[in-house]
């Protein structure tokens, strides 16, 4: 009989980051379980040349820093501050479940999942009981990556198909690779085939939607930056005449950025690019678009809009998954069932530290509810205006709570901690800039909520 005040379903990122603000703000104890051998969620079964797609200092547990806080001085990321890799993620959090275990007050249990029926059964068979007061939900999100499953498509004969896992090994074994999707996991894939000599001529990309992308120069942990970024954004949103001139204002401000700026982008998924490999992926000329593969023979390409031809040489690589699904939000703190969920967009981790913090502070369920709303991850062009004002209506009323505004300024994973420390170590110009920035996402509630009725 396992007996703890919280049973954590998942030790992933958001089951993790929940954990540890628990941890360190309570006496509580908690029961971790995991269908994985260990701590790390989807990054145990990743790409192995996948990085973090933003800086690493807003990545894994608020309690322990992960990376060194460099700017890397090579590659795609040159300039920017570090983003850990596959290898270094696991290994993170192997080290921060050492430190939960040594606490005393975290019980670990890997290989067993949790049934709706509230029962814990591990993989070889056995029931497992226990005894909680709150179950938390961290696996509500549907993180996913191709290797979890096979391709959304039929496989005939002995068509060459691969999960992006696979790329490192078959590489140079083709005369052409198609990568299959319109996410940031192809052009991941795109990536590392140019890195690695592949030409651009070689590769064909089969992409059902464009998709509008964030510049990971705006996301480091330095004022000037984001701080630029957030003014930039919110005048570009007091600004526009109606949606498709919000995003033409948001592409020219630099907020925003499209692969080809003669498509209109219809997918907004957080993706998050630099301008270098914004330009590599510009060199890949055959791109099958609107579109979506429904069968792989060894001689065609079947999409729902026509075909493409196949043979032994050329290499196919679902990029299909759908990484983080838009679900439909719900209560986060419901009695004795707490669901994680984003409340700032494209913000997860950093979304469930916040939750597990304002677990600690309040008994009613519906104080926390008004403090935390969820925020759907956006799929489509429409849901940037979403999650973005609800987003801005989040802020507003953490703003006016000074336990939660005094957690903000000393967190590592929020990205906006760099502006709101004391203004002493501001400028000026820093601190009138940054009282500007905040004004305006109170101001443009209702004009989100508009652009958002127009649409």
């Amino acid at each position: 009989m396992l007996k703890a005040d919280y049973l954590v379903i998942g030790a992933g990122a958001m089951g993790m980051a929940f954990a540890d603000s628990i941890i360190h703000n309570t006496q509580s104890t908690l029961i971790i379980v995991d269908k994985n051998n260990g701590p790390g969620g989807h990054w145990n079964v990743a790409y192995p040349y996948v990085r973090l797609h933003q800086p690493s200092a807003f990545y894994g547990v608020n309690s322990k820093e992960l990376g060194s806080n460099r700017v890397d001085l090579t590659g795609y990321n040159k300039g920017l501050f570090e983003l850990a890799s596959k290898h270094q993620i696991v290994s993170y959090y192997e080290q921060v479940m050492t430190e939960f275990l040594d606490s005393n007050r975290v019980q670990f249990v890997p290989m067993t999942e949790f049934h709706e029926d509230g029962t814990l059964k591990s993989k070889s068979g056995s029931l497992i009981n226990y005894e909680t007061t709150k179950v938390v939900d961290a696996t509500y999100m549907n993180v996913s990556v191709p290797s979890m499953g096979p391709p959304p498509f039929k496989i005939d004969g002995k068509s060459r198909v691969i999960a992006p896992n696979e790329l490192p090994k078959e590489l140079g074994s083709a005369q052409t690779y198609t990568i299959i999707g319109g996410g940031k996991t192809a052009f991941d894939a795109i990536l590392f085939l140019l890195q690695f000599g592949i030409s651009p001529s070689a590769i064909q990309w089969i992409m059902p939607r464009d998709s509008w992308l964030l510049d990971r120069a705006n996301i480091q942990p330095i004022m000037e930056s984001l701080g630029m970024s957030m003014f930039h954004q919110n005048a570009s949103i007091a600004e526009a005449k109606d949606l498709q001139d919000l995003f033409l204002l948001l592409e020219e401000s630099g907020s925003l950025m499209r692969l080809d700026k003669t498509i209109s982008p219809t997918m907004y998924r957080c993706a998050t690019v630099t301008k270098t490999e914004l330009e590599e992926l510009r060199k890949i000329e055959k791109i099958t678009r609107g579109s979506r593969v429904t069968s792989i023979t060894e001689n065609e390409i079947k999409l729902t809009h026509g075909s493409l031809p196949n043979d032994d040489q050329n290499l196919n690589i679902y990029c299909t998954s759908d990484g983080l699904a838009k679900r439909p939000t719900k209560a986060i703190f419901d009695k004795e069932r707490i669901t994680l969920q984003s409340v700032r967009t494209c913000q997860q981790v950093f979304s469930a530290a916040l939750i597990g913090y304002v677990e600690t502070l309040y008994e009613e369920d519906d104080e926390k509810n008004r403090l935390l709303k969820p925020v759907p991850h956006p799929d489509e062009t429409n849901d940037w205006l979403v999650s973005n004002q609800q987003s801005g209506e989040n802020a507003i009323n953490w703003s006016q709570n000074e336990a939660i505004t005094t957690w903000l300024a000393s967190n590592r994973l929020d990205p906006t901690s760099s502006m709101t420390t004391s203004r002493e170590t501001f400028s000026e110009e820093q601190a009138a800039r940054m009282v500007e920035i905040f004004q305006r996402v109170a101001e443009n509630g209702p004009r989100l909520r508009a652009l958002i009725a127009n649409s």
